[in-house]
């Protein structure tokens, strides 16, 4: 551990369950590198990811974004090309994008958007989207006809979140460089759009643990009844 790192720990009572402001403030204070590192959110959720009904994923626009610029990929045909280029797309087109992924392993993009006529084409590299978490989804709102809006919402600061195989949800709430109450207030879109999605299947305490760190920063225990 580095002498940074651990000054760090020194400040935090690991002990402690500490309200979200104060951790969000802690958890800023510590990100000490060189870079602009990214504030994460780790939320550990009382439910059984290995049982469909008691699965978690959305996606939410956080309000202050994440500081980090997103690139888009666009499959369409005929008109939906040009709106979503026009949207601000970075990369647009179908079988074309496909070939180049298969043949160049091509990935100079962070997220994937894609009508549903063509998620047929998608699905012929869904073995390499998957699992780098690139897969469109209608869930997350990546497969829509609407790819103009799509575009614009991941552009904005739209994150997905989704269990993990241990039932926690990671997710960046932004950068250091933020204010706390921009860092506060997207902790709060996160919370309140995962509370939301609470599956009925759920039983007992659903929010077991929530905890927010810098990139090379130590952890903060953030009280789970002071959220929601």
């Amino acid at each position: 551990m580095g002498k940074k790192y651990i000054d760090s720990v020194k400040t935090i009572n690991s002990a402690e369950l500490y309200d979200p402001a104060a951790a969000v403030a802690l958890a800023k204070s510590t990100a000490k590198a060189k870079f602009d590192e990214t504030i994460e959110c780790h939320i550990r959720l009382g439910v059984d990811s290995r049982h469909a009904d008691q699965q978690v994923r959305g996606a939410i626009v956080l309000p202050h974004g994440t500081g980090k610029k997103v690139r888009a990929l666009v499959f369409a045909k005929g008109d939906k090309v040009q709106e979503a280029l026009d949207a601000g797309a970075d990369y647009a087109g179908g079988e074309e994008l496909v070939a180049k992924i298969q043949g160049e392993n091509w990935f100079e993009f962070d997220v994937v958007i894609a009508t549903p006529d063509m998620m047929g084409v998608v699905g012929r590299i869904g073995r390499v989207l998957g699992p780098k978490g690139l897969m469109p989804n209608p869930k997350s709102g990546t497969v829509t006809m609407d790819v103009a809006k799509a575009v614009a919402e991941v552009k904005a600061g739209k994150i997905e979140y989704r269990l993990d195989k241990t039932n926690i949800i990671h997710c960046p709430i932004g950068k250091a460089s933020f204010t706390e109450e921009q860092l506060k207030d997207n902790f709060d879109a996160l919370l309140g759009a995962v509370i939301k999605a609470k599956p009925a299947a759920a039983k007992g305490q659903y929010i077991k643990s929530v905890a927010v760190a810098s990139t090379m920063g130590p952890g903060v225990k953030i009280n789970p009844a002071k959220v929601g």
